[in-house]
């Protein structure tokens, strides 16, 4: 097994450019182990923009290799674990792998070499000009409370190739079913409610039906070199240093089509960009279809308002101790693309200004933002974001009651010390009144009607700790605690905005939640989980409306839900 990984890591070293495709944030587990090793010293790592691509996340786990001195038995099995997953980025093949022991499955013919492992087809051709990675998706969880049983379940494939060590392609589809508790299992998840459940788009129909139906194809292509890549891709992304739920880009919302550019010149810099197309949720009421319904009738199909973003972020890793990222973003809802908003390198409110100002019309959204990471000793990283949707510097006198729509979060990450793969971190955030809304709606930060933001929305407040423990490899354990509170709602009124903006933050909660939750997961073999979840929570408001706008039924007042689940693809 040693000289097998060991081949692994030396193709690693002469090919890390391979399949330049993003790793799903959804596999929770190999980004949890990549940020064990960062806290603990041994990588380096950019946590404040994920996804990850496949071929960075093997570079990184080549890195651990280098320096597996530093690592603990199970921390070395990990490894070994992972490094199979990722070995079509490494030129190599994967083999089956379990405690210790190598299953070879592969098949070797006048041109390519196969190989069927956990359970996929992986495909090399003996020049590696092609790779290929077919898998099936498939998957379950059922939750039980005393409201009732829910199940979740899905099903799909995916695929990815990568040619010539210089384009990527990829794709996959995940159709979703939401069933039980008398046709309120569609309601589990909505734009309106406070959970950090991702977001989903139902299928026509299903919500008024007995569950909810939803399907999730993501994929793209890229074209790459060493220093960067440029591509058009539909993903989930998150931007901002954040471990529950970051206050910049939290990935809450479905995911959403966007070209994108990444420059990773040097190991100190990294530039990200993209626009992307939003699902606005808003109809326009001058642009609709005309449709011969039935004889004599004629039916007006009206569409929805176009709605943009574009979006870039500055990284500086000067050292291994400090790391800091700044950007900023726009969201315009014009009838066809901005031209100026593809400039990568721009300040989109200045660009902006220039586009509307001239014709006395209402501006778009913009957004500025940063993040930074410290790791001021081994086994710590402290990080904070914070995210700018409207800022004057006269608002922060005394004298002024009004408040600047902000959000800004802030935690910390204690890990590996005194216990190897122990954790311990804790995150707070606030978002002030009108941060994240806008005066127009098909402005607001928002995709699907989701909130791009922090789940909790504007003048809100969230308090999360977490332990966990990796006893063994591949299995973690975690003891999670969040404290919601949602206080006062205030609609961003244009003519009003002075008045509301100076009401006092924070000030009347109108619902809360706690909740409990203990965690196991175990990854059975490579994108195969099985989990068991034990979670107790109590969402309550002092109106009923209020309950009910911010809380599935499923999870309204105090309940204790069991879940349990297995799934292949994650």
């Amino acid at each position: 097994m040693r000289s097998n990984l060991l081949a692994i890591v030396l193709l690693c070293a002469v090919s890390l450019s391979a399949q330049r495709i993003p790793e799903m944030i959804e596999y929770t587990e190999i980004y949890d182990y990549l940020e064990e090793l960062t806290t603990d010293g041994v990588i380096r790592t950019n946590a404040a923009i994920k996804p990850y691509t496949r071929d960075y996340i093997a570079a990184r786990l080549m890195e651990a290799q280098s320096r597996d001195s530093l690592l603990n038995k199970r921390q070395k099995e990990d490894l070994q674990f992972y490094l199979q997953n990722y070995a079509l980025e490494c030129d190599t093949l994967p083999t089956y792998y379990s405690y210790g022991h190598k299953h070879v499955t592969q098949w070797i013919t006048n041109v390519s070499n196969l190989s069927l492992a956990d359970p996929s087809l992986h495909i090399l051709t003996k020049d590696k000009i092609f790779k290929m990675r077919v898998r099936p998706i498939l998957g379950m969880d059922l939750s039980y409370n005393k409201k009732g049983l829910l199940m979740h379940r899905w099903y799909g494939a995916e695929i990815q190739m990568d040619i010539a060590h210089h384009v990527s392609i990829w794709g996959s589809i995940r159709d979703n079913s939401w069933r039980g508790l008398g046709g309120d299992a569609s309601k589990v998840t909505k734009p309106q409610f406070l959970n950090n459940i991702p977001g989903v788009q139902y299928k026509e129909n299903s919500i008024d039906g007995d569950g909810g139906d939803f399907s999730d194809s993501r994929g793209g292509i890229s074209l790459y070199a060493w220093w960067g890549s440029i591509g058009i891709q539909r993903e989930r992304v998150t931007w901002g240093d954040a471990q529950h739920c970051s206050n910049i880009l939290s990935a809450h919302n479905p995911a959403v089509p966007m070209f994108t550019i990444q420059l990773t010149p040097c190991k100190w810099f990294q530039f990200d960009y993209f626009h992307a197309w939003l699902p606005s949720n808003v109809i326009d009421s001058t642009y609709y279809y005309q449709e011969n319904y039935k004889d004599g009738v004629t039916k007006y199909n009206y569409r929805p308002a176009n709605k943009f973003m574009a979006a870039n972020m500055f990284t500086f890793m000067p050292c291994k101790y400090i790391q800091f990222g700044f950007g900023n973003s726009i969201v315009y809802a014009e009838r066809n693309v901005q031209a100026a908003y593809f400039i990568p390198i721009a300040f989109y409110k200045s660009l902006d200004h220039l586009l509307t100002k001239g014709l006395h019309t209402e501006n778009q959204n913009s957004q500025a933002f940063a993040t930074i990471t410290v790791r001021p000793t081994d086994h710590l990283r402290l990080y904070g974001s914070f995210f700018l949707d409207e800022f004057k510097l006269a608002r922060l006198k005394k004298s002024n009651p009004q408040q600047n729509p902000i959000s800004y979060l802030v935690g910390f990450n204690w890990s590996g010390w005194p216990v190897k793969g122990l954790a311990l971190r804790g995150e707070f955030m606030r978002s002030y009144i009108a941060t994240y809304v806008h005066s127009i709606k098909v402005l607001d930060y928002t995709s699907n009607s989701y909130c791009m933001g922090h789940y909790m929305g504007a003048n809100a407040q969230s308090i999360n700790l977490q332990l966990s423990y990796r006893p063994t490899r591949s299995l973690r354990l975690t003891l999670d605690y969040t404290h919601d509170t949602k206080y006062t709602a205030y609609d961003y009124i244009r003519g009003d905005i002075k008045n509301i903006i100076s009401q006092k933050p924070f000030a009347n909660a109108i619902w809360k939640n706690d909740e409990v939750a203990f965690r196991a997961v175990y990854e059975v073999f490579n994108n195969c989980y099985a989990h068991v979840d034990f979670n107790y929570n109590y969402a309550r408001a002092g109106k009923t409306e209020d309950l009910n706008l911010y809380s599935p039924v499923f999870l309204q007042g105090k309940n204790l839900t069991f879940t349990c689940g297995l799934s292949f693809g994650f």
